[in-house]
């Protein structure tokens, strides 16, 4: 075996030979699995509870509720804990604007920003319950506000920046939100996104909204209705205020976040607050082995989940130094994200498979002109990682010598659920594999029946037992809770996803299940279909829909993306469709391809396939609030239109 180390950080990369998880992980997850309530018992005393609570869990399917009359604040664990302590002068937030403005706030300024923004909230009228939209570009005012609402028990529900008025009304219309913090815009590609005039646009039709509040970011002239906007309280760095944090019951809501809405009408998720604490601050340790002197930096937008849980409430948890970043990952140049790495010394990198081939497209020159030594241990989150762009990652980002921790989880689970796990022991890693579950989550891959398969089979994952992340309900809708996740295996919560185990026991993650094509009696997930073609040295990046076809029930459609400087050309697609032809059979043949400059993504970097599916078959495309560039829509039009596609379904085993 391949080994790559780290300090003090080993693991190993399998090439055929048997691999096995390290002897202490597998003690430490049968112990969780066999005894979960003494396991976890264990896990939350790691917390400061001002009253602990009388079990560890009710379970009463499909609802479990964790650490069941405890009592702690969210808020109280990010900063309070830590200002009593030395780490009151170490930094919690290192935050870089897309213009270069730069902020560093360390733990006692958190703490007082905190305080003065939950004053404020208090004097508007806002206590423990009510509901607070937060619509901010990634500025500190954010986190700053997530951790205010917290900290007096009100249920935060963050509203991602790019989305449009449409979609606020449908949010805080759902929640019925009595205030909404916005600015007066951010930047995105050097230009201003106006969302105080996105937010008056949704307004009229969000009578819930009481008051306004502003933080002034990008300076313009904006519109303030007296009596309902405010300023941000301009003596935020004044007179100390403090606000004692509101001991809430373990099960009381932390904050509602919205599916993303690539598979239809968004999900209002509900997250408690003890378990999911309990289960971000021990699985961020287990995964990322957080160290005093780390400098983590985690992508995401907190807009979704993986900025609320790896942005905010597991790493100032730990009292890690946490780096921010407002703007575009490409702007003003390609090498932006790495300069940042760089600037700030960053040890810990944790972004997307999308992100890595976006950069693979344009070379590794760019990660070349910068010093990353500082990183040792890199992470991905938001879909499965294909082979090709982990060593790429491994090569030119991580220097051939950080391990990349390969993530898996959702917005319900709170936390991340299967993963290579450095914090407890090193486990060899497999490029493309998630690993395994982390101690006490208890998955298993079945057939539709429910049954378990074998390994090498392919089928759906599951979770057999309650884990503290674990969502507390969609937000006032109980029967599509029960629905959407437990109906399908009773008694298992449904992800959703299509998996495999490996003779190992190592997972496999291979897409929506729902984005299963049915090609001439063979199921075939279009995550298998798009890492083998992006195992052709020419491809970046690869998107996979399906068409109705009268012989095949339906044909794949595959959309590419070339490297740099790689000219299209009807060789490449024939090389293209021989590999798909060797990797995965001659049914993975794609009935039509075609070459873009874009795929549409939402901007957590997914693919957004049912808008390649709708615009492949001539249907409405439906919202697209969440995708990152519009462009992207009109490239597949236009990839489409060139070669005379009329929405109708093609000859089979066509190619274009």
């Amino acid at each position: 075996m391949d080994d790559i180390r780290g300090p003090d950080r080993a693991s190993s990369i399998s090439t055929g030979v048997r691999v096995w998880p390290s002897k202490r992980y597998a003690k430490m997850h049968r112990d969780s699995i066999e005894d979960p309530e003494a396991f976890w018992d264990q896990q939350a005393r790691k917390l400061e509870w001002q009253k602990t609570w009388d079990h560890v869990l009710e379970w009463k399917e499909p609802y479990g509720r964790w650490f069941v009359g405890g009592k702690l604040n969210a808020c109280h664990q990010c900063v309070d804990r830590h200002v009593h302590t030395w780490r009151r002068s170490k930094v919690a937030i290192y935050w870089e604007g897309e213009n270069g403005e730069t902020r560093v706030l360390s733990y006692s300024t958190l703490f007082r920003e905190v305080n003065h923004f939950a004053h404020m909230l208090l004097s508007l009228g806002v206590t423990k319950g009510d509901r607070v939209a937060l619509y901010l570009p990634m500025i500190p005012e954010l986190p700053v506000a997530m951790l205010a609402c917290a900290r007096i028990g009100a249920v935060h529900t963050v509203i991602f920046s790019g989305f449009s008025a449409q979609a606020i009304c449908g949010r805080i219309g759902d929640t019925r939100a009595k205030v909404i913090v916005t600015s007066d815009g951010g930047l995105r590609r050097g230009k201003i996104v106006p969302l105080k005039d996105i937010v008056d646009q949704a307004l009229p039709a969000c009578p819930s909204v009481e008051n306004v509040i502003v933080v002034r970011r990008t300076g313009q002239a904006i519109h303030m209705r007296e009596g309902r906007d405010h300023w941000l309280s301009k003596d935020m760095t004044g007179a100390h205020v403090f606000v004692e944090p509101v001991a809430v019951e373990s099960s009381h809501p932390l904050y509602v976040l919205y599916t993303s809405g690539t598979t239809g009408k968004p999900k209002g998720i509900v997250h408690g607050t003890g378990g999911y604490m309990v289960f971000n601050y021990v699985a961020y340790q287990w995964v990322f082995d957080i160290r005093e002197e780390s400098v983590y930096w985690c992508t995401a937008d907190v807009g979704w989940v993986t900025g609320h849980s790896q942005i905010v409430y597991a790493p100032l948890s730990h009292g890690a130094a946490v780096v921010l970043y407002e703007g575009a990952p490409d702007y003003p140049a390609v090498d932006r994200w790495w300069d940042i790495i760089e600037k700030y010394g960053v040890s810990i990198f944790y972004t997307s498979p999308t992100a890595i081939r976006m950069f693979m497209r344009h070379g590794e020159k760019w990660p070349a002109r910068h010093d990353m030594s500082s990183l040792n241990l890199l992470g991905s989150v938001g879909e499965p990682i294909n082979p090709e762009a982990w060593y790429w990652y491994f090569r030119h980002i991580g220097g051939e010598r950080c391990p990349i921790v390969d993530t898996w989880w959702q917005t319900e689970t709170g936390g991340i659920m299967i993963s290579p796990t450095p914090g407890i022991d090193p486990l060899a890693l497999k490029p493309g594999s998630a690993t395994f579950p982390l101690p006490g989550v208890d998955v298993a891959v079945v057939d539709a029946r429910g049954n378990e398969l074998e390994a090498g089979e392919t089928g759906y994952l599951i979770i057999r037992k309650p884990w503290p992340g674990m969502l507390l309900d969609v937000y006032e809708d109980p029967a599509r809770y029960r629905e959407a996740y437990w109906s399908r295996f009773p008694g298992s919560y449904y992800t959703g996803d299509f998996a495999m185990r490996d003779e190992d026991g190592y997972f496999w993650l291979l897409g929506r299940a729902d984005e299963v094509l049915k090609v001439a009696g063979h199921r075939l997930g279009t995550a298998e279909i798009e890492d083998a073609a992006i195992a052709h040295p020419a491809v970046a990046e690869a998107g996979v829909t399906g068409r109705p076809d009268e012989l095949k029930g339906e044909t794949i459609v595959l959309f590419v993306t070339l490297k740099e400087g790689i000219p299209p050309s009807d060789a490449l697609k024939k090389e293209i469709a021989d590999l798909l032809r060797e990797t995965i059979g001659p049914v993975a043949a794609p009935g039509e391809m075609y070459f873009v400059d874009s795929i549409p993504k939402t901007r957590s970097g997914k693919i957004m396939r049912r808008v390649l599916k709708a615009v492949a078959s001539g249907k409405d495309i439906g919202d697209l609030t969440t995708l990152e560039d519009e462009a992207s829509v009109e490239e597949v039009r236009n990839a489409l239109a060139r070669l005379g596609h009329t929405g109708a379904p093609p000859p089979a085993d066509s190619s274009h």
